[in-house]
């Protein structure tokens, strides 16, 4: 056995029993799935942290129903946890599952279709009861009829061993049976040799008031290990080996999406030698940043929980005219809510972040899945002229970069700036290096301190519309500063004084000037992936669209595939080369979850025949769809 990973069931072993198998294994892809109240997301992510700390390249996908508490034993209520690691570099989920824990029938019905041949089942037949297995429609146990042949199904009543493990413990049967997700985690701990210590070390902690819960569950977890070795049902074990190579060095930690965005708004902060205001709703899937930012009082944050999404970015505004790096998050319903106030941020002119964390909708639609449906109504959705720049992370930890430069851009032009991120990057994780402090941008601002403007009979006065001829950004000036003044509001500025004005001319000057400060900003031209320099085809795409798209054209360069790739983080403006760029290739494709919206945007703008591949399903593209929609446009 060449696993160095030390377990519970090591002393145990006698010495003369044979070791298992242990085959070694460059990739594998599991999916844990259950009740919504099984511990699904718990399990996944434990087993995602331990897998993080051995060294694999990981990336997850947890799908989960939008209902607090589904109806039990449900097709609609099951819930479940894909995750995939490797010994090599890796950007997406997984196409299939290689193993499949399904807690009960519910979970096995949902999921089975997504499974290769093959594939590995470890099913808790405790739950397959007639009365489960009719709530989801099967006439006849898919355990006992044959529809299981293609797979290797593994029957481990894990309720009767989880309870049976936990006779001494105190526990009442219903208590107990709780405990069945950690077994389940530590048989397949056992199964991929996970590191052990980190999840004990979390259950007493998660559990730290209720000592006998903690070592129910820590009893329950080295219990599925111990029947892993023991079990004759499971005669190989696996091995994945770190993937070294795919780390540049530097400290690592397993990162999702929100959270790397949360932490990057607070280095944003830092960087800025500014307070950061949060205003926000809770609403799925953006409110972890809120309950993430509200840790963080010492770092200066101030976290406002308001009554609605108007409430929480009005008091985001408000904290922008008083100097604060202010952000509000929400995800597409509380964007429309949000409109008018982020008119008015266009028109006062002032630094606010609106991170939109996309959901399937439309309406409240669909809370829990993902989708890149609100480009457009970013881009246009406000009342009259009123242009806002767009940024779109790539990956859960370039959420973390994504955040700095959209505060980058909101306080260095003085505007409200989109950091659009989806449901599929906030909750998916992936290892992430921490970056050193010196690697992070200055983004110290300057405040206003004085008159700025010296009128013709020589007063020296503020002006709070002068802008800097490079960035076309007005002064940012604090309340309070003496002989700084000015008023703000909703109706049409004059140019200079801030006056009110109902001046046509003056109107069409200030859209314009509005306009041509987005337009001006400073954003890295695209890069462009063509290794051989004479592809005919180029994918571009946009956000989270990343992993998967990526994927796909390095399977394709595999098989000798010539295929170009561009990935937009700058939206609104486009990098500066993007219409040479897109006018180089004969076939443009762009993957979007959405009916087209950024292929709609660059056939306006550069009048390519940009041409869509969109799904809406609430779920990431899978490599091996957009690598066979690739090539039919290489062969065409």
């Amino acid at each position: 056995m060449t696993s160095q990973v030390s377990s519970p069931a090591d002393q145990q072993r006698s010495p003369g029993s044979p070791a298992k198998e242990v085959r070694r294994l460059e990739r594998v892809i599991i999916r844990f799935a259950g009740d919504s109240g099984d511990g699904m997301q718990l399990t996944g992510d434990r087993f995602t942290s331990e897998t993080a700390s051995f060294g694999n390249d990981l990336s997850t996908l947890p799908n989960f129903p939008a209902e607090i508490r589904a109806p039990a034993g449900t097709l609609p209520g099951v819930s479940s946890f894909q995750l995939h690691f490797a010994d090599h570099d890796i950007l997406t989920p997984g196409d299939a599952p290689d193993v499949l824990v399904a807690m009960n029938p519910a979970a096995l019905k949902a999921n089975i279709g997504d499974l290769p041949r093959g594939a590995e089942i470890i099913v808790n037949t405790d739950e397959f009861t007639k009365r489960a297995m009719a709530k989801v429609g099967y006439a006849a146990s898919p355990l006992e009829d044959g529809s299981l042949e293609a797979y290797r199904v593994h029957p481990v009543p894990l309720t009767t061993l989880t309870i049976e493990a936990l006779k001494d413990s105190g526990l009442a049967r219903r208590d107990a049976e709780r405990a069945k997700n950690m077994f389940a985690l530590g048989l397949l701990s056992w199964m991929y040799h996970r590191p052990t210590e980190g999840t004990e070390s979390f259950l007493r902690r998660k559990f730290a008031k209720k000592p006998q819960v903690a070592e129910a569950n820590v009893a329950a977890f080295r219990a599925g290990w111990n029947f892993g070795e023991t079990t004759e049902d499971f005669a190989v074990s696996y091995e994945v080996a770190p993937a070294s190579a795919a780390f540049p060095p530097g400290t690592y930690r397993n990162i999702s999406g929100n959270l790397a965005l949360s932490y990057g708004l607070i280095a944003a902060s830092q960087q800025a030698d500014l307070p950061l205001y949060l205003g926000s709703y809770p609403i799925t899937p953006a409110s972890d940043i809120l309950h993430e930012l509200s840790r963080h009082k010492n770092f200066g944050v101030r976290t406002f929980q308001a009554e609605d999404e108007i409430a929480g970015i009005g008091a985001a505004l408000g904290a922008a005219f008083g100097g604060a790096l202010a952000v509000t998050t929400t995800s597409g319903p509380g964007v429309a809510l949000k409109s008018e106030t982020i008119g008015l941020a266009v028109s006062l002119e002032l630094p606010l972040l609106i991170v939109d964390i996309q959901r399937g909708g439309p309406s409240t639609g669909l809370p829990t899945k993902t989708e890149q449906a609100d480009l457009l109504q970013a881009m246009y959705g406000r009342n009259g002229e009123a242009p806002v720049p767009i940024v779109a992370p790539a990956t859960p930890g370039d959420c973390f970069t994504a955040a700095l430069d959209a505060a980058r851009i909101a306080l260095t032009y003085r505007t409200p700036v989109f950091l659009l991120s989806d449901g599929y990057l906030a909750n998916g994780s992936e290892p992430w290096r921490i970056p050193e402090p010196d690697e992070l941008p200055d983004l110290r601002v300057q405040f206003a301190t004085g008159p700025n403007h010296t009128t013709e009979d020589g007063t020296e006065v503020f002006w709070p519309y002068k802008r800097d001829p490079q960035t076309l950004a007005r002064p940012w000036a604090v309340p309070g500063t003496p002989g700084l003044e000015h008023r703000i509001g909703g109706i049409e500025k004059q140019d200079g004084t801030g006056n009110i004005s109902y001046d046509p001319a003056n109107h069409d000057f200030m859209v314009r000037t509005r306009q041509a400060k987005v337009d001006g900003i400073e954003v890295p031209d695209a890069a462009v992936d063509d290794p051989t320099g004479d592809a005919r085809v180029l994918v571009l795409g946009w956000g989270s669209t990343y992993g998967p798209i990526t994927a796909a054209v390095r399977r394709l360069r595999a098989a000798d595939e010539k295929i170009a790739q561009t990935h937009l983080r700058h939206i609104n403006p486009f990098p500066g080369n993007l219409g040479e760029v897109l006018k180089r290739y004969d076939k443009v494709i762009v993957p979007e979850m959405n009916l087209g919206q950024l292929a709609t945007l660059l056939r306006a703008k550069y009048l390519v025949d940009a041409q869509s591949f969109t799904q809406v399903r609430g779920l990431p593209f899978k490599a091996e769809q957009l690598a066979t929609v690739l090539k039919e446009a290489i062969d065409g």
